[in-house]
């Protein structure tokens, strides 16, 4: 019995090794967001993953978001959160709570990643001038300190990279004239994903991927290329913040990224899952070259 146990694994490290071998130095970037980053157990483990990824090669980066914690912090010191078409407005003293608690959040993870023996490096966009933005508007009105991505800079990401290190991004950076501003995390990791040409790009949500019907969990799509992905979004079966999110996905594909995930990331080590078994698991967008399970 025990035999059969040590074969089981020897067979999973088999069935990896595709992987592992088409992406032994290619960039991968993880969208980190959901309950896998409010569950300490999930965070342990998605780090975990993350960890596995570089030293068997990959070279990941992650990007993360915070607004949970962003809008309990608010609650705390008594302010109000206002939200103008479900986007937050985020005036001076928001956005100064917003920095403060997504610098702790990326700090966390960065310890994290060192306890798994693993080198990590903490920045915000505006480090090295990562992340330069215009002001968001919402249907026309003014949103405050929220900007949409206009360029990123990969130098400081390729420095790290070629240093060994796991840069940890969290999602702010500044206008022309330097002022901040916050991004949503899923257009940043999106722009970062597109300027280091990143292979793969990875979202941790709280749902198992995309549906042709949401409300029938039966109708898991496992793959989509790009004209399915467009067909979908034009049925009208799509919304919520799927639509956005399906959006960035053929955005980034188009832009130059092979493959988009979007994964549940409630699912204890999702991304070894989908990187490394032949069947993966949520939602693959991928490009019309692309072949999903490679040795097929």
């Amino acid at each position: 019995m025990e035999m059969e146990l040590w074969l089981e694994k020897a067979q999973v490290l088999i069935e990896a090794l595709p992987y592992i071998q088409k992406f032994n130095g290619k960039i991968i970037v993880v969208k980190y967001g959901g309950s896998a980053m409010v569950d300490e157990e999930l965070k342990k483990n998605v780090i975990k993953d993350v960890a596995l990824l570089k030293l068997v090669g990959f070279k990941p980066i992650i990007v993360h978001g915070g607004g949970k914690e962003i809008s309990s912090w608010i609650a705390k010191v008594g302010m109000e959160t206002k939200f103008v078409n479900g986007l937050r407005v985020t005036d001076a003293p928001t956005m100064e709570i917003a920095e403060m608690v997504l610098g702790r959040v990326n700090k966390s993870l960065v310890q994290l990643m060192q306890s798994n023996g693993v080198k990590a490096v903490g920045i915000s966009g505006k480090d090295g001038g990562t992340i330069k933005v215009d002001k968001k508007l919402s249907n026309g009105q003014d949103i405050g300190f929220v900007g949409d991505v206009k360029e990123v800079d990969a130098g400081l990401l390729n420095t790290l990279l070629e240093n060994d290190f796991v840069p940890v991004i969290c999602p702010i950076g500044t206008d022309d004239l330097y002022n901040t501003y916050n991004i949503n995390a899923d257009d940043a990791a999106c722009a970062i994903a597109t300027a280091v040409k990143a292979e793969k790009l990875a979202f941790l949500t709280d749902i198992e991927g995309v549906y042709r019907d949401p409300k029938d969990p039966s109708t898991l799509i496992s793959e989509l290329t790009i004209p399915e992905a467009k067909e979908l979004l034009s049925s009208g079966n799509v919304g919520g913040g799927m639509l956005p999110k399906l959006n960035n996905c053929i955005d980034a594909v188009e832009s130059g990224v092979s493959r988009v995930h979007i994964l549940d990331g409630r699912i204890e080590h999702c991304l070894l899952l989908e990187f490394f078994t032949n069947k993966g698991i949520g939602t693959a967008i991928l490009n019309s070259l692309e072949k999903r399970y490679y040795h097929e």
